[in-house]
């Protein structure tokens, strides 16, 4: 578990990461939409090759995948859409979107639920393969990279102070750190077709957090470059797989 705890720790760290580097510096949307683009093509690979393919090698069945990845993305949609309501809908947004300064707890809550699917599957490819999948470790960090950027921009520009900002990446890092736990403990007593489901419904969670946020938040910042990154994002993590 301390394994799946400290991988936790390590990838929601850059979330941080993030957030220290848009106090400290001004970053151009170019780069932010670069990088983005690059942590979406290598999830979707992730997704496909580390979630939804171990889960039908897990039940050689496809009616759990096919309700995992349903049940996912619905779970996620129906999140995303109550945070909206809560003005959290421009928590990727750098461009200073955020007006109310009651933002910090749909950005936490959105956080969070952009993370807790990806922080899940890190704790579960512990147990899985022994140790924890590099690609998914790639994948995951460089995403959460732009998200710390965004919204820490966003929270500069509706008036937060930054030891605030600071208290609630941190507090997200906490919690992401405790759900890779949770995703080791839930997936080493499972059976082979509960973990196909759980795997599954990370995996639809994760492509509809995808579509819904950072791909459009991506191409605003990127433009038409975003389609060609996010196939070199895709093809490092499937190089990753495929040589791991």
């Amino acid at each position: 578990m301390w394994q799946a705890l400290l991988w936790g720790v390590l990838t929601s760290g850059s979330l941080m990461l993030g957030a220290v580097a848009a106090l400290r510096f001004k970053i151009s949307h170019n780069v932010i939409g670069f990088v983005m683009a690059f942590g979406v093509g290598a999830l979707i690979s992730s997704v496909c090759f580390e979630l939804v393919g171990e889960a039908f090698a897990e039940s050689r069945d496809i009616l759990p995948v096919a309700a995992g990845l349903l049940l996912g993305a619905l779970a996620f949609f129906t999140g995303d859409l109550l945070i909206d309501r809560m003005g959290g809908e421009n928590r990727k947004n750098m461009r200073g979107a955020h007006k109310d300064k009651d933002v910090g707890l749909p950005i936490l809550l959105g956080t969070v639920l952009d993370g807790i699917p990806e922080s899940i599957v890190i704790g579960m490819t512990v147990v899985a393969g022994g140790g924890v999948s590099a690609a998914m470790i790639v994948a995951v960090f460089l995403s959460n990279i732009p998200e710390g950027l965004t919204s820490t921009t966003g929270l500069l520009a509706s008036g937060w102070k930054k030891r605030s900002i600071v208290g609630l990446w941190a507090a997200i890092v906490v919690t992401s750190a405790l759900s890779a736990a949770v995703g080791y403990l839930v997936f080493a007593n499972t059976s082979g077709v509960t973990k196909a489901f759980i795997l599954s419904f990370a995996g639809g969670a994760i492509l509809t957090m995808l579509a819904d946020t950072m791909i459009p938040e991506a191409y605003r910042d990127s433009g038409k470059l975003t389609g060609l990154i996010v196939v070199l994002g895709f093809f490092l993590a499937f190089y990753i797989t495929t040589i791991g």
